[in-house]
């Protein structure tokens, strides 16, 4: 699949680039898609929740009153979790919410949101760029030469370049990643996926 090679302006520069059909011509798989991005924010969890319990709340294991001829209910001590400052009954505990999933099973999933973006047109292939200087006003200028202003979009670079990541981070809607950090979330969050030259040359390696 070729693609043509636009420059900062929007603007055809004559040239085009192969998009490795093992990368971006493939059939996509949904449930994979959908174990690669459940996976990715289960692991986002701290898992760090806790409540006190009842053997956990401070107060004393005193009985209230005795078991009979009070003419109310039948009460224990103070920590009780039918009592106001009693300890929680099965409480959310710290647990790890990670889960495993094979590299190979990330990988296709990766792919299948990539040929899915390809196939509706909502990738662009864009010649490298930088800037002298952390500049805002000229990231917004190319997203809107591009014709996504105001829309979600995700620039993915070969490595990070500092002054382009710093002119983009603040704008909102707005996404750059490395090529090799790419997984399904990101693509499928990333709205229209603006590709750098030199980064479909690392995505294509991925087959």
């Amino acid at each position: 699949m070729k693609v043509d090679i636009l420059n900062t302006e929007g603007k055809p520069t004559g040239r085009s680039i192969e998009l490795s059909d093992e990368v971006f011509g493939i059939e996509p798989n949904e449930h994979v898609v959908y174990l690669a991005v459940k996976q990715y924010l289960a692991n986002q969890r701290q898992g760090t929740h806790k409540a006190k319990e009842r053997g956990e709340v401070k107060g004393s294991r005193h009985k209230l009153k005795r078991q009979k001829g009070t003419g109310t209910a039948r009460a224990g001590d103070i920590k009780n979790p039918l009592f106001r400052g009693g300890g929680r009954v099965f409480g959310p505990r710290p647990r790890n919410y990670s889960l495993k999933l094979n590299k190979k099973v990330k990988r296709l999933a990766r792919k299948s949101v990539l040929s899915d973006r390809a196939k509706n047109d909502r990738l662009i292939v864009i010649e490298d760029f930088s800037f002298d200087a952390p500049k805002t006003k000229a990231y917004q200028s190319i997203l809107g030469n591009l014709g996504v202003a105001g829309q979600k979009s995700m620039l993915v670079l070969p490595e990070m370049d500092k002054n382009v990541y710093l002119s983009g981070r603040n704008i909102p809607k707005v996404y750059i990643r490395r090529a090799a950090d790419l997984n399904a979330y990101d693509l499928l969050n990333g709205g229209k996926i603006i590709i750098s030259e030199s980064a479909v040359e690392q995505l294509n390696a991925l087959a």
